[in-house]
């Protein structure tokens, strides 16, 4: 199991290839924004991954995360995957590639 230290680490360095990358500090960590739209963010104990929400729902159907819940409202393309979940690199790449799958459908954020 990772630490919110190194996964960020390792998601800014898979991230570096890409033009267009920035950090931000929101939801309580880290946030990668691909092409200014949120794509992935690090916090204390989960990533928060925008993957859209016919992904997902799959992805819930698995039960490998749970559906991101702000103000008492669904954020349907949103979901949280706890650090328990990612034993590897091959579970961190997974998740990141859905979010980058992603990340040219997914609208900017509000300026």
């Amino acid at each position: 199991m990772f630490d919110s230290t190194t996964l960020t680490n390792l998601i800014r360095e898979a991230l570096s290839h890409l033009p267009k990358v920035e950090e931000k500090r929101m939801f309580g960590g880290t946030c990668f924004m691909v092409d200014d739209k949120m794509c992935i963010c690090i916090s204390k104990d989960h990533l928060l991954c925008r993957i859209g929400e016919e992904c997902a729902q799959v992805e819930l159907e698995k039960d490998t995360c749970r559906q991101m819940i702000n103000a008492g409202r669904v954020m349907k393309d949103y979901v949280y995957v706890d650090f328990e979940q990612i034993y590897s690199l091959k579970e961190l790449n997974y998740w990141l590639g859905l979010a980058l799958e992603y990340n040219p459908l997914a609208r900017s954020s509000r300026k």
